[in-house]
């Protein structure tokens, strides 16, 4: 029973797709099982890259570093609570 279903999905599934090539007017892809070629695409765009110096990495402040480790703290402290 359970194989009969799996069988009939996969045909199910073959003649969806079939029939959705023939709705799109891809006739060629279903009648003779050949692939369209699509139109060469145009060369695309390459952006150049330019090299630029980094910034130079600024230390962060001490302060700065404290405060974020409190945010945290009480992030997790309330994720826990949670």
């Amino acid at each position: 029973m359970i194989f009969e279903a799996i069988v009939f999905g996969v045909i199910l599934l073959a003649v969806g797709y079939w029939l959705t090539m023939f709705v799109m007017g891809r006739r060629d892809d279903v009648l003779h099982g050949k692939f369209v070629e699509d139109e060469p695409a145009a060369e695309p765009i390459r952006p150049t890259l330019r090299m630029q110096p980094a910034p130079a990495a600024q230390q962060p402040n001490k302060d700065s570093l404290q405060a974020l480790l409190t945010v945290i703290k009480q992030d997790l402290h309330d994720a826990a609570r949670s």
